[in-house]
């Protein structure tokens, strides 16, 4: 039993030539479960349709040629009539009910703002507090004294140089 259902898998293959594109189509239609194979030259498309697992199909043409996954999808697509007829009916009667639903979404947007603004302003707080900040501090060491050891102090340090 397949894990896997009827999709349509779309790759983006890097061939030149027809002979590269014979080479990749015997590859892949050595696969189980395939409905159908078109390789697209202009776009360098390769569309596999069909019960395979699209990591199967990558790894066989990786093997010859750069290979990526673009799109992995249901092999048909939804009627979009059907839907099509039904927004353009509630078109007409929903256009006060959309401009009602655009300005409470703008208010929840506002509102998610302000709450991330306050959320970090008070971990910003908690920071400082926990980290000691005194800004006085930061400003003011900003010179650096270095120690300077003679040869006769250390051990390690060359004489010759």
């Amino acid at each position: 039993m397949s894990l896997f259902f009827l999709q349509k898998v779309v790759l983006k293959i890097l061939i030149h030539d027809n002979k590269e594109k014979q080479k990749a189509m015997k590859a892949v239609s050595s696969l189980s479960g395939l409905e159908s194979l078109a390789i697209d030259m202009k776009e360098k498309k390769l569309t596999v349709v069909g019960d395979v697992d699209p990591v199967e199909i990558v790894s066989k043409l990786r093997k010859s040629w750069h290979t990526e996954i673009l799109t992995v999808g249901p092999a048909k697509e939804p009627e979009k009539k059907k839907d099509d007829e039904k927004k353009e009916e509630k078109k007409d009667d929903n256009k006060k009910d959309d401009k009602k639903e655009d300005d409470q979404k703008k208010k929840e947007d506002e509102n998610k703002k302000k709450v991330e603004s306050e959320q970090i302003a008070e971990l910003l707080k908690m920071y400082k507090n926990y980290n000691n900040y005194n800004p006085y501090y930061y400003t003011t060491q900003q010179a650096q004294y270095y120690h300077v050891y003679s040869a006769e102090e250390n051990p390690n340090s060359c004489v010759i140089c």
